[in-house]
């Protein structure tokens, strides 16, 4: 028999201890998810699992036989992603016990979000903890960690507002547009790609009144969507750079584990456009728009880090709902870890195989 809470830890990077050129290394694929969540799940010793991949986060929750067992989840990682385990070990975090408790709840408020207060993260672990789920890699310790996070977020959320004004990526980014050109109506819109994050973008442009949204992707038939949903065009993937003249404002979220735009992509339409500036932001993780392309003259490139900065500006105006929040979780942590601690025996994981 073991104590269940001997060995529950969380380990991974976020924006906190991770500069943005460090954090694509460690950012995984949708595809690499769910093999890597079941590898992680078979190491010896791994009880439960879960495997939490943002555009700032990469976090592994664990329940182990005993701490031991959190170091072979790094080493195992660090193979299987071919970084180097001095970098990991100088930009990762690991919490263990009470402190996962307090963390997970943190990070499903958003109050540990690098933009403090917004709201997909919520929805972005609700889909990690129901996949782990589905896929087996949870027992009773996770399950109910998660979900009592999720009531407390809830909670946070409805009892302060550390969410007013509904942060969120796309959002921001619409803002941060608005700041560069005033009035958006007169500019005409690229999305290069056709997730969440776009959608999110574009609706976010359409009710600034923003008629003139065109959406190119991978996948033709996501584009067509989007671009549908909010009477916009659609343009042929493999020749967007060749159009990037026609547009003012360059909105980029895709999945490439590459760049899509280099300097030698910008040159050229930059000198047609006569003087006239291109802006370019980068909501994608790894980015989609090479540093080199922020040495142009004429063209500005604003990222993940820079539109951060911006959500949080009224971040002092908001300290006393923040503080409020904390608390409110706090108790909420503390009333978990006693739940789980009453239930403070599992038996042994049974063998599979042979």
């Amino acid at each position: 028999m073991s104590k269940v809470l001997d060995a529950l830890f969380v380990q991974g990077i976020s924006h906190h201890k991770t500069p943005l050129d460090v954090r694509e290394k460690f950012a995984l694929e949708q595809k690499d998810v769910g093999p890597l969540l079941h590898d992680l799940h078979k190491l010896p010793g791994m009880r439960e699992c879960i495997l939490l991949n943002t555009c700032n986060r990469m976090e592994i929750y664990g329940l182990a036989d005993s701490p031991e067992v959190a170091k072979d989840v790094s080493k195992y990682f660090c193979e299987t992603k071919h970084i180097d385990p001095s970098l990991f070990h100088e930009h990762a975090f690991i919490e263990s016990n009470m402190d996962v408790l307090k963390h997970v709840i943190e990070v499903s408020s958003g109050l540990d979000s690098q933009m403090v207060g917004e709201t997909d993260i919520f929805k972005q672990m609700k889909e990690a903890y129901e996949y782990a789920r589905k896929e087996g890699t949870t027992g009773m310790v996770l399950n109910r960690m998660f979900e009592r996070s999720f009531q407390a977020a809830k909670k946070a959320r409805a009892h302060t507002g550390i969410s007013r004004g509904q942060i969120s990526i796309g959002n921001v980014a619409v803002n941060l547009a608005s700041r560069i050109f005033g009035k958006l109506q007169g500019s005409r819109v690229l999305l290069i790609g056709s997730g969440e994050v776009a959608e999110q973008t574009a609706q976010a442009l359409f009710s600034r009144g923003v008629d003139d949204i065109t959406v190119t992707s991978r996948t033709y038939e996501n584009a067509h969507q989007v671009a549908k949903e909010f009477g916009g065009a659609v343009l042929d993937f493999e020749s967007f750079r060749k159009q990037l003249l026609h547009f003012d404002i360059v909105i980029c979220s895709t999945s490439s584990q590459d760049a899509l735009l280099v300097a030698e992509d910008i040159r050229g339409p930059l000198r047609k456009r006569r003087g006239k500036p291109m802006f370019l932001i980068d909501l994608a993780m790894p980015r989609d728009v090479a540093p080199s392309v922020e040495a142009l003259d004429n063209v500005f490139v604003y990222n993940l880090d820079d539109i951060s900065r911006m959500a949080n500006e009224n971040l002092e105006q908001r300290k006393s709902e923040i503080s409020r929040a904390r608390k409110i979780l706090g108790r909420q942590a503390w009333w978990l870890w006693l739940e789980l601690r009453r239930r403070s025996v599992l038996p042994q994981k049974p063998k599979t195989g042979s």
